[in-house]
């Protein structure tokens, strides 16, 4: 290995070597003609028609995975019967299904319904809505998704991150203590929007607009929510009685600590902090054996029916410990009637919708693509979105809402052995005999257990390897990362996600304007040119400077480009002044600028003048089908000369090496 160049000397060895490094291939080539490297010259493609460039470009953005490739070739009823399974793929997929399938999903329909029973009622608080919300929305929305949705292993209900966020911004428009009927009015409205958000994406297959949402981002803001939502737990944990509704991190703990006093219940203490130590000893449990997966799965339930046993029995609710009190019996009722559809309501619910909606499909892509790759099959993320946003419009008008993806679930469902949608129909059925038949018996659950379920399952969204391993990778992402993190932790969870939005566009924008640039040199004994920070033995060649340009040159970074070659061929005339040739070539490598508009035509046609000012020969190489073609359609290439543009960096510098030879 050769290291980088310390001082002239060194650099002047490295020149020397390139020197004979170009004669020997000029030797090379006398003694053998037939190795011209002038003999393959760029292609141009041939000129397409304008509609089909245009159906391409717009097939490659909205239709990448070809949906219709179904349909070639078929007849019409064949076409009808394939448009209708697209729609409930369940009617595919069920041909194929038998008992030795069922029983892998009634086994895990019933572990997954044992865990979703008490989270539901916990998250339904997290909601600000009554307990029977949360279990109305693991009956209705996974039996719509289990006819239309793709992917076998998601467990369908609410989620802690999606309660905590539809509670807050429906919060902060309608007091829920006061106005009980007009908050879960708007919660409905919400759900509504949130699914209309949902399918509108999937239908018009913009589902590529949640990938904005960069996953340092994602880290982050679900880590800052799981911290917040846990402090959250603190009233029900504590026995506190007057709480704040703030959720960040400062005014929950001024509001624990402020009573201390007089507002702590030592016996909801008790009970919480001992079922939180058996539920976090039950997670030890399954991770460190797998196949007791189910002991986690289990455990919330058989800490509500002990805890509740407890209470009945000692009748603790006498003494200050806060209990559920009252579910409603039965099945959902409709709530079609109660939506908002017009007024200053129906814009609140459009805008919270909206959001909750992005959220929700966020981390319900995120699930399904994971245990996809897991069971190497493939998920249409478009029709995902319209299965999930049917399921939430539906769930709306039968009083339900926002249902989506939940991980602890889908990972228990995983576990358990579950092989198709089937399993959330059989949660979804128990869940219907838990709605007629035993929500009374949760009369006496005492909401501290309520709040160690919620806290023991919101510890698993703090990722903090995921954050180290961000950290090593890329600093930028860390920002979004942490950025997001104490936006929800110290401001609010809507803060925290815009900031999440604004760092993740912010960083977008960044590799746009500034995208990078890099010196290139050869590798000795090769005709490769690469990094010369990447690899500090590439020589660099006397009287020419090598630069490669990794990105698209558009409007946005076409100056930026442009200055900074220049700039490139300022230092770099600086540092060769004493011992070598000036610089009488620039050559940019194309390889990597996939694509270019008329500004970015523009700034090439001023760099080359720039450099003609200075006695330099602009040459390109190896630019690919877009971009050659548009360069000779502005005529660039007759600017330029044909001859300096090149298949190659090799060809280039082979042609321009005799030319520094020659100037004394």
């Amino acid at each position: 290995m050769v290291g980088p160049p310390m001082d002239g000397e060194t650099e002047t060895e490295d020149i020397n070597m390139v020197s004979m490094s170009v004669s020997l291939e000029q030797r090379q080539h006398n003694q053998n003609p037939t190795l011209d490297v002038h003999q393959h010259k760029v292609g141009v493609p041939s000129k397409q028609n304008l509609f089909k460039e245009f159906t391409s470009v717009l097939k490659e953005t909205f239709f990448a995975d070809d949906p219709l490739r179904h349909f070639k070739d078929q007849s019409s009823t064949t076409k009808l019967k394939l448009s209708i399974q697209a729609v409930f793929p369940i009617l595919d997929w069920g041909r194929g299904y038998n008992l030795e399938k069922f029983r892998g999903d009634l086994i895990a329909g019933i572990t997954i319904a044992s865990l979703c029973i008490p989270q539901d009622i916990g998250y339904s608080n997290l909601a600000n809505l009554a307990p029977q919300y949360g279990l109305y929305s693991s009956f209705v929305p996974p039996l719509i998704y289990a006819c239309m949705g793709s992917s076998r292993d998601i467990a369908i209900g609410p989620v802690a991150v999606v309660s905590l966020l539809l509670g807050t911004l429906i919060q902060n428009e309608i007091d829920p203590t006061t106005n009980p009927v007009e908050y879960t009015r708007l919660a409905f409205t919400a759900t509504f929007f949130a699914g209309i958000t949902q399918m509108t994406l999937g239908f018009f297959r913009l589902g590529f607009l949640i990938d904005f949402l960069s996953h340092a981002a994602i880290v982050g803001f679900m880590g800052g929510a799981a911290i917040t939502i846990a402090l959250q737990q603190l009233k029900g944990f504590l026995g506190i009685k007057h709480f704040t509704k703030k959720s960040d991190i400062v005014s929950v703990l001024h509001s624990v600590f402020d009573s201390a006093h007089h507002g702590w219940n030592w016996q909801t203490i008790l009970i919480g902090a001992v079922f939180l130590a058996f539920l976090l000893f039950a997670k030890f449990i399954g991770k460190r054996k797998k196949g007791l997966f189910w002991v986690p799965a289990i455990a919330p339930l058989i800490s509500v029916i002990l805890s509740t046993l407890f209470v009945f029995l000692t009748h603790a609710e006498k003494k200050g410990v806060a209990i559920v009190n009252h579910i409603e019996k039965g099945l959902n009722p409709s709530s079609a009637h109660l939506l908002y559809l017009s007024g200053e309501n129906l814009l609140r619910g459009i805008k919270i919708g909206a959001v909750a909606g992005m959220i929700a499909l966020t981390e319900a892509s995120a699930i399904g693509r994971t245990f996809a790759a897991l069971k190497d099959y493939q998920l249409d993320g478009n029709k995902e979105m319209v299965a999930l946003g049917a399921m939430n419009v539906v769930g709306s008008m039968t009083s339900c809402y926002v249902a989506t993806g939940s991980f602890s679930r889908s990972a228990v469902n995983y576990m358990a052995g579950c092989q198709t949608a089937v399993s959330n129909i059989v949660m979804s059925f128990i869940v219907f005999l838990t709605l007629l038949f035993i929500t009374p018996l949760f009369k006496y659950t005492p909401n501290a257990i309520l709040a160690s379920i919620i806290i023991s399952a919101v510890l698993n969204l703090i990722d903090y390897e995921a954050a180290i391993l961000i950290w090593k990778i890329d600093k930028f992402d860390f920002i979004a990362c942490m950025g997001a993190f104490f936006g929800v932790i110290f401001a609010s969870v809507e803060i925290g996600l815009l900031i999440a939005v604004v760092i993740s566009f912010a960083k977008i924008l960044l590799q746009v304007t500034r995208p990078r640039t890099a010196l290139l040199g050869n590798l000795p004994g090769s005709t490769i040119y690469r990094n010369v920070q990447q690899y500090p033995e590439a020589n660099k060649v006397p009287g020419i400077l090598i630069v490669r340009v990794d990105s698209a040159i558009y409007f946005s970074n076409s100056n930026y480009v442009k200055e900074r070659i220049l700039r490139w061929l300022v230092d770099e005339e600086e540092k060769r002044k004493e011992y070598s040739p000036r610089i009488q070539f620039v050559i940019v490598e194309m390889s990597p600028v996939t694509d270019i508009d008329t500004s970015g035509i523009h700034a090439l046609e001023e760099l080359y003048k720039s450099l003609q000012k200075r006695n330099v020969q602009l040459a390109l190489a190896n630019p690919g089908p877009v971009l050659i073609e548009k360069l000779q359609a502005s005529e660039f290439t007759i600017l330029i000369g044909e001859d300096n543009i090149y298949l190659t960096v090799a060809q280039a510098v082979h042609a321009c090496s005799p030319k520094v030879a020659e100037v004394p």
